[in-house]
């Protein structure tokens, strides 16, 4: 069983920056994309930034200049740097893996994290 795991949530003040993680864990031959997704209280889970395998990259509008996504293939890990963070960035911050193989010949699957909070204050 494959497990993202994210981490570096927490407070900070307006105009800060956060570095968040993902790091999947379990048997894995080959990721495809990986992405960060943020759900605000009341609002619907919403896609912030996906990477593909090759690196091509897609950001939400609301992020683009302040948040670059990169990933270590190595390390099955996915990072979100954030910049002049607004409180509106306010959310949990969930990672997603897809296209996840195994094996070479493994069927293509897709995982959640459970969510690192990110609290910007004004």
């Amino acid at each position: 069983q494959v497990q993202p795991l994210e981490s570096g949530g927490g407070l900070v003040q307006a105009g800060g920056s956060l570095r968040l993680s993902c790091a999947a864990s379990g048997s894995i031959y080959s990721i495809n994309t990986m992405a960060w997704y943020r759900q605000a209280p009341g609002k619907q889970r919403e896609l912030v930034a996906i990477i593909q395998g090759g690196g091509n990259t897609n950001y939400v509008d609301s992020v683009k200049g302040r948040f670059t996504i990169s990933r270590d293939n190595a390390k099955n890990t996915v990072y979100l740097q954030m910049n002049s963070l607004k409180p509106e960035d306010t959310a949990v911050y969930y990672c997603n893996v897809a296209g996840v193989r195994e094996w070479v010949l493994g069927s293509p699957a897709a995982y959640w994290g459970q969510g690192t909070q990110v609290i910007v204050s004004a």
